[in-house]
């Protein structure tokens, strides 16, 4: 890893170079050859970009699309999944970037994010760039050809980037629209078994030791083996719920690809509002993402995923859930929080809000229920 300045003075000078060169070229392309979505987002946000891969893969079904995306995250698109070429991509490392300029020579690319990544695809040799309007500051914006704004009424965020490209929504999700992906070999758990992916972004997310307990005896009484799960470092949030190690715990043991072949194999995942509750939808398994300081309506199964086996437990209006930005944009219908642990007056207290009989009835409604 090296420092982002090089990487930085060199994607602006060939944006610079390349808006100079060629300045007659910024058209809107009717049939775009190859197109480039350029982002560098957490692997929740990354696959929430699934209904803009395949609305443009229906409208341009012969289009080369490639994506930049993390590169913990790619090994998720190594089969293609509507045939989207995933390159690695980290600011931080000269390799990828350049790799990703070596790719370059686009007739669209899409920014669904932060825009300064509409530098990276002017430098990348992108001809016409679409992004979100509202960004600031304004220099982000100086390399973008379209501005959309976000809708005025509420949508989930993957509907809203698909809004990106003119024309028709995508079909509604269907998990065998995206292979599996390989992975190395591990023992799966007995079957048959559920997964709590207890681990999450900001302890602001975590739900409390004794609710997941209860949880996971009312889930053994439902015939499942209990298997707790969490990313990198988060064992020790699994140690406080279950010190005595009653169950089966993978925190921090599998990488991306294995964890989704964990959860093709599992009956329910219950979660936090994290990138595996995203993970869940994308593998199709019946999932119950648990919403504190996010929102169910921004991070929701939306239009795409509407036939997915899924249900979003929160509490409703909860009173400093009030923030309405997302992406540094005022959006008037948004409510969330995004405030640190050092700002949240209560910590924990949205989290706390949701009960146990809350999610049971939500893992009922999915067809699981007590034998």
């Amino acid at each position: 890893m090296s420092s982002r300045l090089p990487a930085r003075l060199l994607v602006l000078a060939l944006a610079a170079w390349n808006s100079l060169a060629a300045p007659g070229r910024r058209q809107p392309p009717d049939a775009p050859r190859r197109i480039l979505i350029a982002h560098h987002l957490l692997l929740g946000d990354t696959l929430m970009l699934t209904p803009l891969l395949a609305k443009l893969r229906a409208r341009y079904p012969a289009a080369e699309i490639i994506m930049a995306t993390p590169k913990a995250i790619a090994p998720l698109y190594r089969n293609h999944p509507y045939g989207v070429i995933a390159l690695p991509y980290d600011p931080r490392d000269g390799t990828t970037l350049r790799a990703l300029l070596k790719a370059g020579g686009f007739d669209l690319a899409i920014v669904p994010g932060d825009n300064r990544y509409s530098w990276l695809a002017r430098a990348a040799g992108a001809r016409w760039i679409i992004a979100f309007s509202g960004d600031r500051p304004a220099y982000k914006n100086w390399p973008v050809d379209r501005f959309v704004p976000y809708p005025d009424q509420p949508a989930a965020w993957g509907d809203m980037v698909s809004g990106l490209i003119d024309g028709s929504p995508p079909a509604p999700y269907k998990p065998e629209d995206w292979p599996a992906p390989d992975f190395r070999p591990f023992a799966l758990p007995p079957q048959p078994y559920c997964i709590l992916h207890v681990g999450a972004s900001t302890v602001l997310k975590l739900w409390s030791p004794e609710k997941w307990r209860a949880l996971a005896e009312f889930l053994t009484k439902c015939g499942l083996q209990i298997v707790w799960s969490g990313g990198p470092g988060e064992q020790s949030v699994v140690d406080k719920i279950d010190p005595d190690k009653k169950h089966l715990s993978f925190a921090g043991q599998l990488d991306l690809a294995q964890l989704w072949h964990l959860l093709a194999h599992a009956r329910l995942l219950v979660c936090p509002d994290t990138g595996a509750a995203h993970l869940g939808r994308i593998v199709g398994i019946p999932t119950v993402t648990l919403f504190g300081p996010g929102s169910p309506v921004l991070c929701g199964a939306g239009e795409f995923w509407r036939n997915s086996p899924y249900r979003a437990v929160t509490v409703d209006n909860f009173p400093c859930r009030d923030q309405r930005v997302i992406f540094k944009r005022t959006i008037g219908w948004v409510r969330r929080c995004g405030r640190g642990q050092r700002e949240c007056v209560n910590v924990g207290a949205c989290m706390d809000g949701i009960q146990v009989a809350d999610v049971r009835r939500a893992i009922e409604e999915l067809g699981i229920r007590d034998e």
